[in-house]
């Protein structure tokens, strides 16, 4: 091994430990589902930390609407992978979703069926959180991505239809309708293809992503293997779908009563819905409940990664082509009326459920607008100020 291959080696993994701990704090803070997810990453990756351009988000976003699997990992996963190859991308995934898994599993052991006093007012203060950051990531992303009447027309369009037609539906509806549009127009400037982007599709990925599938159809990968692989496989529309899918697959398993609680917890904690594998790992192989949840956690997330890694070099390839650029335009607007969507239904109506309520949250709009308030200052002061509200009499 040559010294600046042993350079490049040792640049490779400490950017892959940045990614790491910066992603962990995130899996620690991102309170707010998928929508709220977004919007956490544009602000440090993009806006603080200069990762990557408004763009290239964009594109990524675009991206993960189309695959199956949970689209706000599925942007953390590439976003780590951008920074420090694929050593990053999993350090991002490690990162990001090692707090709720460690949460969720805990859950299942301890059985845990009783929450203290102060849990709902944390709970409604993060809520008012999420309505923050998802405004903000909806402000500057209209800004950017919407700028004429066309584009405008689009994201309003997208969430006309989404609050009329909620769904993974009404999104593949507006998303292809939106992309046709896009290449109609038939942009004339070239996308920017991200340095290594070669074009091709990365076959082992594709491959791996096949075999697996194959294998936990024959049985040959166990039984809890195969029905976390295939929910990770088919869903689309990222944590809130997925929930319900799982109910249906492995929901016989155990009581309804325990998986409505681990699909209470899941919907409060920090980090991925899709870590609700992890607590119903743990219940389906109770001998080795640790090991359970491992893989479930690793079966449902591992498809969208792998199809993520597939896909990508090309889909950024593709971006230099007039025509496709078109499309990832008309996308980028419609993308745009799916935050919308998502900040109205569930963000919105379930942080803002009083006129007062309004009151934080324009507050905190402020605050995170002015880049002079941590991330992490943010989420405690409003989980105290949640729990503080919570018990005037005002909050009844």
């Amino acid at each position: 091994m040559t010294p600046s291959t042993a350079t490049q080696i040792n640049e490779r993994w400490r950017g892959a430990w940045e990614v790491f701990w910066r992603f962990l704090l995130l899996g620690c803070t991102s309170f707010g589902g998928p929508a709220a997810h977004l919007g956490y990453f544009r602000t440090a990756f993009v806006v603080r930390l200069q990762w990557l351009s408004e763009e290239h988000y964009a594109h990524l976003l675009a991206l993960s609407q189309f695959l199956p699997g949970p689209g706000s990992s599925q942007v953390g996963f590439a976003i780590g992978q951008h920074r420090a190859g694929l050593p990053g991308a999993i350090a991002a995934f490690i990162g990001f979703t090692l707090p709720s898994f460690v949460i969720m599993t805990a859950v299942a052991v301890t059985s845990l069926t009783t929450t203290a006093a102060w849990v709902p007012g944390v709970i409604m203060g993060l809520k008012w959180l999420a309505v923050v950051v998802v405004l903000d990531a909806v402000t500057g992303m209209f800004s950017r991505f919407c700028n004429a009447k066309d584009t405008q027309a689009i994201a309003l369009l997208t969430l006309a239809t989404l609050v009329v037609w909620p769904g993974v539906g009404g999104q593949l509806l507006v998303l292809l309708l939106a992309a046709a549009w896009g290449a109609s127009r038939r942009a004339t400037a070239p996308g920017k293809v991200s340095k290594g982007a070669r074009g091709r599709v990365r076959w082992l990925s594709l491959a791996m992503f096949l075999l697996l599938a194959g294998l936990g159809a024959l049985g040959w990968l166990g039984e809890l293997w195969p029905a976390f692989y295939q929910a990770g496989a088919l869903v689309f529309g990222g944590g809130h779908v997925v929930l319900p899918l799982l109910q249906a697959t492995v929901g016989d398993a155990i009581s309804q009563d325990a998986f409505l609680l681990g699909y209470a917890v899941a919907q409060a904690l920090p980090g991925p819905l899709f870590s609700l594998a992890a607590y119903l790992g743990a219940l389906l192989q109770p001998e080795t409940p640790l090991l359970g949840a491992a893989l479930a956690t690793l079966a449902i997330f591992l498809p969208g990664f792998l199809l993520l890694l597939a896909v990508r070099d090309y889909w950024q390839a593709l971006l230099a082509r007039p025509r496709i650029n078109g499309a990832v335009f008309g996308i980028n607007a419609a993308v745009v009326g799916l935050l919308m969507a998502a900040l109205y239904q569930p963000v919105f109506l379930q942080g803002v459920q009083v006129p007062w309520h309004l009151a934080p949250v324009v507050i905190g709009v402020l605050l995170l607008r002015s880049q002079r308030v941590p991330l992490v200052v943010l989420v405690l002061g409003f989980a105290f100020s949640g729990i503080t509200l919570n018990a005037l009499p005002l909050a009844i």
